[in-house]
Parts: structure tokens; sequence; C-alpha cells
């Protein structure tokens, strides 16, 4: 479970994401809200990446008390990823895949799923936007973890690399993955089982204020 209690995330321009409390088994969970609702913050802060006021918790496990360990059960891939252009997408599973523990098979197997395996070599600063959503979502996937926090995952990639999304994100969502998803595309979303959905909406989400 996922749990939320007493968020705060403000800015200097006066934005502010407020969340008093949420809880969320696991599932999948999807968030709408138009664009400036504070979607990418939450799950940016959600993910340990932005600092955030008050207490989240996953299955336990405190972001606040335990930021390694809740990290580790988390796999995250923005909306528009930045990577170091020097380096390979091989080069960032190897750091990720020593951290989660990752096995080769399972490597190999997100590569191929997701189409990464013709490029993964290939420096990151000649990556496409549709090879670095890939190439995001790869790294978000690997290490078996417990909650999956996916913003906009099925923009700039291909109608057959969506379809094999759609496909693993409900073969580890029946083997007990969490799953936090943003998107505007109607489309991908009408072929997933989603459990929950959130409707966010100036930094808040409809009734949880």
């Amino acid at each position: 479970m996922l749990s939320l209690t007493g968020f705060e995330k403000k800015y200097p321009s006066g934005f502010e994401v407020v969340i008093p409390k949420l809880e969320l088994p696991k599932g999948i969970h999807l968030i709408l809200g138009g664009n400036g609702s504070g979607k990418s913050t939450l799950l940016k802060a959600l993910a340990g990446i932005h600092p955030a006021k008050g207490e989240i918790i996953l299955n336990g496990i405190s972001l606040k008390s335990q930021p390694i360990e809740y990290r580790r059960k988390i796999g995250f891939a923005a909306a528009e990823p930045i990577f170091p252009e020097f380096l390979n997408l091989d080069d960032l599973i190897a750091l990720v895949a020593k951290a989660k523990s990752c096995q080769p098979h399972e490597i190999e197997e997100l590569k191929s799923l997701l189409g990464a395996d013709a490029f993964s070599s290939f420096p990151l600063g000649g990556y496409s936007s549709g090879m670095l959503k890939k190439a995001a979502l790869l790294l978000a996937f690997l290490g078996r973890p417990e909650l999956l926090i996916l913003d906009e995952p099925f923009t700039t990639i291909d109608s057959e690399t969506q379809n094999q999304l759609i496909r693993l994100i409900i073969q580890k969502a029946n083997t007990g993955t969490g799953f936090l998803i943003t998107s505007h595309q109607s489309g991908p979303l009408d072929l997933l089982p989603v459990d929950t959905v959130l409707n966010m909406k100036s930094g808040r989400i409809e009734g949880h204020e």
C-alpha cells in the first residue's frame, strides 16, 4: 500500500500540491489532470526526486526515515527523461542492475520487449524522444519494483511498443506490482484494467482535499 499523510510541495511562484491523506492499495491507479495540475510534481515527490513535506510510506517503508530502502522499491519513468549524453543505455542499465540486483535474463527480456536492444550501445546524446522514453521505461522496470510510477508512459513511443508496454503492465500487476500512471492518451488506457482514477486540479486530488 502507498500512503500519503500531510503531503505538501510548495514553489516560490505560490503554486502548491497539497494532499492531506491518500491511501492506495496494490493495483493500477491513474491520475488525470490538465497541464500544470501538479501530476508530475506529485510523481517526482513519490519517486524521492523532489523533497516534500509530510509522510510517504510504501508497504511499511518510509521515504523520510528509510530513503535508500524506499527508493529500491520504486521504479520511475519521467515524462521527458534526461540522461547524461556521453553515456549509453547499457552503462545506465549496469548501474541500476547493480543497485537492484537484477538478473541478466531480466535485462535482456526488457531490452527485447521494448525494442531497446537495437540502440542500447549508442550514446544517449543521439537518442530520439521515443528512444529516450524506451530507455526510461526499461530502467524503471528493472529490479522487480513494488511500485512503478510512470509519467506519460505512452507518449513518443510507437504503437507496437505501446501494446508491449500495456501487456507488460498487466503482467506485472497480476504478480503484485503496483502502478501509478498519468496519461493524456485515452486509447492505451482503455486497454488497462484500471482500479482507481484520481482527478487532479490546481494541486489537489478531488475527494482528497
